[in-house]
């Protein structure tokens, strides 16, 4: 799942700024200051987390930021801290009256990609870090050797390697052990997205306009696919489409083998989450505050949309047939895929822009509060949580 704190709202504002005209990457205040927490994945029984937490530091009045990077392993079943491992840190150095802080701070946006004993972990920093969950120890490189640029999406494994893409503009392929690079496709914009992986086929977004599908194996392109704005959302695919929200408001559906238009659909505002698919129904909420449901095969509405009044920015997770969806002010509810009634879950009153996970009928929700709660797909009731600092 993915879990992000409430400061990854400041990521959806520099976007905005960056759509209107600005140039995200090229602001030195915010590109040297990165705030935010990754999601979290679920393996075995335990998830694994990587909040970044802002701390005040330095001396005589001087409050550089330390920005704390670790992946948390987290019990599932009582919610007991597991263990922890430090990424890296900024720390205020310098003498005297003045202080800079000169170490890069590790922040992670995307979520952590389990393989076997392995955490790989993509960080703001522009490295992949390959963390023992049995031994703790580590390694990690930057994937741009020359000329490092931030990681904004999760990888992804298959096989024995490991995909990511970069604001570089550039898709890597890993080697998962050694973390060498395979190969690296170039696209026309920076990647914020998370690829998808479906057979030997890559699927990714990007700031260039455009979806790609590159072959895993060898990175040749197979096809590229433009819409008329940015793509950071992660595309989902089903039955031989790829489905995949853009910054034009359009939800498209792309034949997955050529690439071709099957149909597109405009909201009011921009899909920001991965939509989930039920009984061929594609479920897919939207930042205007509604979630559409949408016939999988003609893209027509299958019935009215539902306005929960709140932006959603988390995507959702499928539970049995209900459609577990969480509202950027804190409500959460549980649409059921055989009527399409939706009802009041639970309410935390805490921001949640971080994409939910699932596993055995429970629901985890990392908050803008820093807060990780575990709940009942069923009941709504509050099993556990933690706090993670």
């Amino acid at each position: 799942m993915e879990i992000r704190s409430n400061i990854a709202l400041k990521v959806c504002l520099a976007l905005i700024l960056l759509l209107i005209g600005l140039t995200f990457f090229g602001c030195a205040g915010i590109r040297s200051s990165p705030e935010g927490g990754s999601v979290g994945t679920i393996a075995d029984g335990t998830l694994f987390l990587c909040p970044s937490i802002k701390q005040a530091g330095g001396g005589l009045g001087c409050t550089a930021p330390l920005l704390e990077g670790k992946l948390v392993a987290v019990n599932t079943s009582d919610g007991s801290r597991l263990w922890e491992v430090s990424l890296e840190a900024s720390r205020a150095t310098g003498g005297g009256y003045g202080c800079a802080s000169q170490a890069t701070p590790v922040a992670i946006y995307g979520n952590p990609a389990v393989a076997g004993d392995l955490v790989y972990i993509a960080g703001y920093n522009g490295r992949i870090y390959a963390i023992s969950a049995s031994t703790r120890l580590s390694q990690d490189r930057y994937v741009n050797e020359t000329n490092p640029q931030p990681i904004i999406g999760g990888p992804v494994v298959a096989g024995d390697r490991v995909y990511l893409g970069s604001a570089d503009g550039m898709v890597y392929a890993l080697n998962g052990a050694s973390l060498e690079k395979e190969w690296e496709f170039k696209t026309g914009g920076k990647l914020w997205s998370t690829p998808t992986i479906d057979g030997d086929t890559l699927y990714i977004g990007s700031f260039d306009k455009k979806l790609y599908a590159i072959d895993a194996g060898d990175g040749t392109e197979k096809w590229a696919f433009p819409t008329e704005g940015a793509i950071i959302s992660t595309p989902l695919v089903y039955d031989n489409t790829v489905y995949v929200g853009s910054f034009d408001r359009h939800l498209y559906a792309v034949d997955a083998s050529g690439g071709s238009l099957r149909w597109k659909f405009m909201a009011d505002s921009w899909f920001w989450a991965k939509p989930v698919i039920c009984n061929n129904v594609i479920y897919a909420p939207c930042l205007d505050g509604k979630v559409y449901l949408l016939n999988a095969e003609t893209g027509s509405e299958v019935v009215d949309a539902i306005d929960l009044g709140s932006p959603l920015s988390s995507s959702p997770v499928l539970v049995g047939s209900s459609v577990i969806i969480a509202s950027e002010e804190g409500k959460v509810y549980a649409l059921d895929a055989t009527s399409n009634q939706i009802r009041l879950l639970a309410e935390l009153s805490e921001t949640i822009h971080a994409p939910l996970g699932t596993s055995d009928g429970v629901v985890y929700i990392y908050t803008g509060s820093q807060n990780l709660y575990a709940l009942s797909a069923e009941s709504g009731a509050k099993l556990w949580s933690l706090t993670i600092k």
